[in-house]
């Protein structure tokens, strides 16, 4: 059974369980920068470079993944948000991205495959791409809107590199998230089919969006509908929303990804909206019993947190939804359904 049919097997039974967040985590360490740098003679600081983590304090990341477990996660990420080469040449460290990507994701998958060891049931390991700190639907210049920083074919080489490693590493899946740029979210996954071709393998693709403001549009300006319709084609796993919002504020936008995508819906907020200073403070039965709402409706597949949260969130989302029955997913229709901006469907 691949991985991609032993997952769909266990969201069958039950709304499954994700991880939480890395970033906050490893913040709370209070780590110096002999932490983050090691003995590795970087050029640059290296305090505040989290994927580094997995080089020169792997013990961290295994701590806060076995706890991610502990908690009752199904699934866990790994930490390589910003492990790819245009965000890991802001720490003169974009020649470690492939072993970064590897380290991070054995650390997982020795975790995960100790997990199911102990009690049968099966744990996988997403592996996760960041949407780099560049757009390609966005110019930087005001004064030049024509402008890109970088082309479409240099982000699927940075996605397909950062993907072939997480895949040597032992991940299951590739998760693509936050995605603020639905035209990087292409190149994604044009890269991640590519790769897919070379291994003469599937490689299940997790999709998330990511919501720049209430109204449900991301950055590039695509709704939550269209942005759908711009992905479908790939085939994904997964679709969902994470992060900018707590799970209050993305109810309507889980609502209506629910009705429409035929493919498993994973979610994952933050703990609430952060306070005056940055902070999140939403307490672990507060997003539980929000979540829980979700699944009570049948609207969700995959629970999970982004920001702020911890694995008491998780722990405490594990308990809320257990024994709830998973989202039957939508039978898909025979429309042409297009995307711009706004969704567009063709009916006869």
């Amino acid at each position: 059974m691949t991985a991609r049919e032993k997952f769909r097997a266990e969201a069958a039974k039950r709304v499954l369980i994700f991880d939480g967040a890395f970033g906050t985590q490893i913040q709370d360490r209070k780590l110096q920068e002999a932490d983050y740098a090691g003995d590795l003679g970087l050029k640059a600081d290296q305090k505040g470079n989290n994927d580094i983590l997995a080089l020169t304090r792997p013990d961290v990341i295994s701590d806060i993944t076995r706890a991610y477990f502990d908690a009752g996660s199904d699934v866990v990420s790994t930490n390589t948000f910003s492990a790819n080469t245009i965000s890991q040449a802001d720490y003169a460290a974009e020649h470690l991205v492939a072993e970064i990507n590897i380290a991070s994701a054995r650390i997982a998958r020795t975790l995960a495959d100790e997990y199911a060891a102990k009690d049968g049931r099966p744990r996988f390991v997403a592996g996760a791409i960041g949407p780099t700190n560049k757009t390609l639907s966005l110019s930087p210049d005001v004064e030049d809107p024509g402008f890109r920083e970088i082309t479409f074919d240099y982000l699927v080489d940075v996605y397909h590199a950062q993907a072939a490693s997480l895949i040597e590493g032992g991940v299951d899946f590739i998760l693509v998230e936050t995605i603020f740029d639905t035209l990087n979210a292409k190149a994604a996954i044009f890269a991640i089919r590519r790769l897919a071709r070379e291994l003469g393998r599937d490689v299940p693709i997790m999709l998330s969006m990511t919501l720049t403001d209430l109204s449900g549009r991301n950055l590039s300006g695509h709704t939550v509908e269209a942005f759908w319709y711009a992905v479908r084609h790939a085939n994904p796993l997964t679709i969902g929303l994470n992060c900018s919002f707590g799970a209050e504020q993305l109810r309507p936008h889980i609502q209506l990804l629910s009705r429409i995508a035929d493919t498993l819906l994973l979610a994952y907020p933050n703990a609430g909206l952060p306070n005056e200073l940055g902070e999140y403070d939403e307490q672990p039965q507060t997003t539980a019993g929000l979540v829980r709402e979700w699944a009570e409706h049948g609207q969700v597949n995959v629970l999970g947190g982004c920001c702020g949260s911890t694995p008491a969130h998780i722990a405490a989302m594990a308990t809320a939804v257990a024994g709830l029955a998973p989202r039957p997913i939508p039978q898909a229709d025979t429309f042409t359904r297009l995307a711009g901006l706004e969704p567009f469907t063709l009916a006869a």
